[in-house]
């Protein structure tokens, strides 16, 4: 015989569920595009200000992963997804931004290969980071650059309206992944 109903047990919606509901319903309609009456000029100058630094992050970033692969070629198989993916947000910080700045040069450049060690395949090659000696150094660098740039990025998305704080997010989270996988990868 089922036990009859609490007299504390409410049918229908309760006030917390409502609540919830409408605080869910804000953030999502918050979080859709940037197109509704918010996206003003002071926004998208923002916006569009932010998307220009995080490529310059991003190319700065694949710039010292080359570097380090020109240094030391053994670790190319362990940096090549890393790299991959570092390329792959430059490119979609510069697919977003003003046509004007964002080439398919730029992104041709960004998924290239990396250059082989010693060539100079890149004008930017004289002005390349300094990489140490010793690899687990160079690793180090790399990891405390990633690191770096993860938390520049997870500051500046509480600054930038929607999808670009949602790739910011993202690629903030994958920087810290590598910066994780280039530290503790080898235990």
């Amino acid at each position: 015989m089922p036990l009859p109903p609490s007299p504390r047990t409410r049918s229908g919606v309760r006030r917390r569920s409502l609540i919830v509901s409408a605080a869910a319903a804000a953030a999502l309609a918050g979080c859709s595009t940037g197109s509704d009456s918010a996206g003003t000029a002071g926004t998208l100058s923002v916006s569009t200000r932010a998307r220009a630094r995080a490529a310059r992050d991003s190319r700065a970033l694949l710039a010292r992963y080359d570097a380090v692969l020109a240094v030391h070629p053994a670790l190319a198989e362990r940096l090549r997804p890393l790299r991959a993916e570092v390329a792959a947000h430059a490119a979609a910080f510069e697919e977003g931004s003003d046509p004007a700045s964002a080439s398919a040069s730029a992104r041709a450049r960004a998924t290239a290969t990396p250059p082989a060690a010693g060539s100079s395949a890149s004008p930017s090659a004289a002005a390349s980071p300094a990489v140490p000696a010793d690899a687990q150094a160079a690793l180090a660098v790399l990891a405390t650059a990633e690191r770096t740039l993860a938390d520049q990025r997870a500051k500046a998305l509480l600054d930038v309206p929607g999808e670009l704080a949602r790739l910011l997010a993202g690629v903030a989270a994958a920087g810290a992944g590598h910066a994780y996988l280039l530290t503790k990868g080898d235990k």
